[in-house]
């Protein structure tokens, strides 16, 4: 997935009430961005950081930019743009890069199920029956490490969709918790049990189930970002 247009450099000012960020351009202009990020963007971010940036040729857009990679400060590459994880991972499916779910006769998006009335990400089909297939988008990097972490902060709708692909996979459906790492120079993923406990318990408790969990993890530039590989998952 190619940045169309091309991508816009800055420094960040300032991040603030989760949808807004402060950005100052290379030519020394100052604007306010949309930071299309719900979570904390725990070591994704510092003041002063680079920053991309897309522009909108949208006049009647309230903000003029949507804020997409930030230089983490660890020096990583982070896609803060949670809304491309399911495109990209779209991209990777019909490519069949995500070996582990290729040869589907269909792909649907946002596919009702479950108890608790949930959508999935993904329902592929194949001969043997459906697969749901639930994305997170992963930016939480440590220093010293190459393992990414999710959540970067606690979530009960992660918990959730957890619990929801547990009662498909005890039923015999197949369910797959899909990890897209947004973030370079990593190799591995975990659950941040030091931030949300009953995340990774629910994870561990979906795997003694029979859910899948996957891992894949990008090259990332300012021009491009592309799933590219499977990462390994440490529960």
């Amino acid at each position: 997935m190619r940045f169309a247009p091309a991508l816009e450099e800055g420094r960040l000012l300032k991040r603030y009430k989760r949808f807004l960020a402060d950005v100052e351009t290379s030519s020394g202009e100052q604007l306010t961005i949309h930071c299309p990020n719900t979570g904390s963007m725990l070591n994704c971010m510092s003041a002063g950081c680079r920053v991309w940036f897309s522009r909108s040729n949208n006049p009647k857009r309230k903000l003029p930019g949507t804020w997409e990679i930030a230089e983490t400060p660890q020096g990583r590459l982070a896609c803060v743009n949670t809304a491309r994880a399911n495109a990209l991972v779209e991209e990777a499916l019909q490519a069949g890069i995500i070996s582990e779910l290729a040869g589907f006769s269909a792909l649907k998006r946002e596919v009702g199920y479950g108890l608790e009335n949930s959508r999935a990400d993904f329902r592929l089909d194949y001969p043997a029956g459906p697969a749901f297939i639930e994305v997170k988008s992963v930016t939480l990097g440590f220093d010293g490490t190459p393992v990414a972490a999710f959540p970067d902060a606690v979530t009960q709708r992660g918990s959730k969709h957890l619990r929801e692909l547990a009662v498909l996979a005890r039923e015999g459906v197949r369910a797959v918790q899909l990890y897209c790492v947004n973030l370079s120079g990593v190799d591995a993923v975990r659950p941040a049990e030091e931030i949300d406990p009953a995340y990774a318990a629910a994870l561990r408790e979906a795997v003694a189930v029979g859910v899948e969990v996957l891992a894949y993890g990008v090259a990332l530039t300012p021009e491009e970002v592309r799933v590219c590989r499977r990462l390994e998952v440490k529960l």
